[in-house]
């Protein structure tokens, strides 16, 4: 296995809309295993396939304490079950060191493939629902803080700027 760059904002690759995944070769089993180390290397609970160049609708996640339970979600359609909303706090892999409260619907109905393109159908609430929106939302080319106003949007620009000046030189 292999860890893989992880794209950071305001990387333009980010905005990209991932396409759905039909074919289930070795290549896709190689970067989901890499997806997970790499995932599981930077601390994250979850990581989409649009954060490490690759523009297909694939995600994993882990929302156990233990870090055991890794999930592979693939071409996800999520709707919300009601109108009940949430707030939590989000981080983003591709957003280093930040941090803001993030209103999502707190139970969902996914509607996915497993890593084998096995059917996936359930219900899910509170923690996981929160990163399986997260990670869906790359996939479709959106980040954590396009919730933000567009103040605290471009705050985290400018931040994320002066952290590329710094780790170039």
């Amino acid at each position: 296995m292999a860890l893989l760059p992880i794209l950071e904002y305001p990387d333009k690759q980010l905005r990209n809309v991932a396409t759905p995944v039909d074919t289930f070769d070795d290549e896709l089993q190689t970067l989901i295993d890499n997806m997970l180390e790499t995932m599981y290397e930077s601390y994250g609970v979850g990581l989409a396939a649009s954060q490490v160049d690759r523009h297909i609708r694939l995600f994993v996640m882990d929302a156990s304490d233990e870090r055991d339970a890794p999930e592979v979600i693939i071409n996800p359609e999520i709707t919300p079950l009601d109108d009940e909303r949430a707030m939590m706090q989000e981080g983003c892999l591709s957003i280093p060191d930040y941090y803001a409260e993030v209103e999502r619907a707190l139970r969902i109905h996914l509607k996915a493939l497993d890593r084998h393109g096995n059917p996936i159908e359930c219900d899910v609430d509170g923690f996981r629902a929160h990163i399986m929106q997260h990670e869906t939302d790359h996939l479709d080319g959106r980040l954590f803080i396009d919730y933000l106003s567009p103040l605290k949007r471009e705050r985290v620009k400018k931040k994320m700027q002066k952290r590329h000046k710094m780790m170039a030189q």
